[in-house]
């Protein structure tokens, strides 16, 4: 029996399946086949809510007595954009130069490929390691995110699965494998502000109300001033402007309503309860500041809409799990990595209430473009780490 310890075998016939969020695409059949043979079981419950498409998810685990260890992490990946402007075909998973092209080759199937080559290994010399090793894959990161990892944890849990750690292989360094380890991250909230008022004649502003200065004030007072200054863990909390908008094609019509819509990523300084309510009092006191119509002073008028769910910021304070991988990168690259909350969000924020959860991946220089690549060195390179990762994190066992 050929075992999957190759990752570059292992990422091509990853790539090869057009997965698509929402489409499986074939991804978690190519999983399920490499998986059985390294004695996993493997379950592939399906996740519907209305309004969003269903996700075919996969939750495998090979039981062991002893601690048990997920790693984490989705097949599913964002359309190829312009196919013709890709130098290999999206879903070839061709070499050239040393170097693998195809959608997901970063983000986040060489993770994935590389960690299963790792178990395969450990298992192909030493016969398994010292617990439970399971991987929790979803096809909805790149979605929603409704039907995917936040649902799948829930089932696990309810059939009494109980993790002890997680690694998340999300591409995590910036120039160089050992570069970086995730962590935590920030929390994340988005929202819109709406500010009612009348159409009329471009001509006769009197007659009519312009909403535009009072969406100017509004933004003004979310921007200014800085929220805080950043703390030991987290950089300083940031809220960006993403879309203004009037939906008016007409030049000479003042609107009737004018919309900004915002993100804001924010640091433990913060809850996502405290950083709304900041969010509320700007608001309200930018609101207060008089605006001219008509010869008249009048506050704006306006109302706020909170967008999707919060994420929550969250920071990993797990020696073992942060020692045992940090020591793995600086033993087969040389490099010690940095302990970084940068970046966006993942599907660690939902693993994080479960059991303490780091990420570490490939480099993301092309992730999510065109000509999406790795490294063939790069994935050996991971699939070293996290070998020797698995075999340090069971040998230091429990506490």
């Amino acid at each position: 029996m050929t075992l999957p310890t190759d990752p570059a075998a292992n990422l091509a016939a990853l790539i090869r399946c057009a997965s698509v969020t929402p489409a499986e695409g074939g991804a978690l059949s190519a999983l399920e086949d490499m998986l059985k043979p390294l004695g996993f079981s493997v379950e592939r419950p399906v996740f519907s809510e209305a309004g969003t498409p269903d996700i075919e998810n996969l939750y495998a685990r090979r039981s062991g007595n002893g601690p048990h260890l997920m790693f984490a992490g989705h097949t599913d990946v964002v359309p190829v954009g312009d196919e013709p402007s890709w130098t290999h075909p999206p879903f070839a998973a061709e070499i050239a130069k040393g170097e693998m092209y195809g959608r997901g080759a970063v983000d986040m199937k060489g993770g994935i490929a590389c960690f299963i080559a790792a178990v395969a290994r450990h298992i192909d010399k030493t016969g398994g390691p010292k617990g439970s090793v399971s991987l929790l894959i979803t096809g909805d990161e790149e979605g929603p995110a409704i039907n995917g990892t936040t649902k799948l944890l829930e089932w696990a849990a309810a059939k009494g699965e109980k993790w002890d750690a997680s690694i998340v292989g999300e591409p995590t360094n910036p120039e160089a494998l050992g570069d970086m380890i995730k962590i935590g991250r920030r929390g994340s909230l988005s929202g819109s502000v709406i500010v009612n008022g009348r159409q009329g004649h471009a001509a006769y502003p009197q007659l009519a109300d312009n909403p535009v200065r009072g969406l100017m004030s509004l933004i003004d007072g979310l921007l200014h001033p800085v929220f805080d200054k950043g703390t030991t863990d987290f950089q300083p909390t940031n809220l960006e402007v993403t879309s203004v908008d009037v939906g008016n094609p007409a030049t000479n019509v003042i609107p009737a309503k004018a919309t900004a819509t915002f993100n804001i990523r924010f640091n433990d300084t913060w809850t996502a309860e405290t950083i709304q309510a900041e969010i509320h009092n700007r608001l309200d006191q930018a609101a207060k500041r008089k605006k001219y119509r008509t010869g008249k002073k009048t506050p704006v008028d306006y109302e706020l809409v909170w967008r999707d769910r919060p994420s929550h910021v969250f920071l990993t304070r797990d020696d073992r799990l942060v020692e045992a991988l940090g020591g793995s990168v600086k033993a087969v690259t040389g490099r010690k990595p940095a302990l970084s909350t940068s970046g966006g969000t993942s599907d660690a924020r939902f693993i994080k209430d479960y059991c303490p959860v780091v990420e570490f991946g490939l480099v993301g220089k092309t992730m999510h473009m065109v000509d999406e690549r790795v490294a063939l060195a790069d994935l050996e390179t991971l699939t070293q780490i996290y070998r020797r990762f698995i075999e340090d994190w069971f040998e230091r066992g429990l506490p």
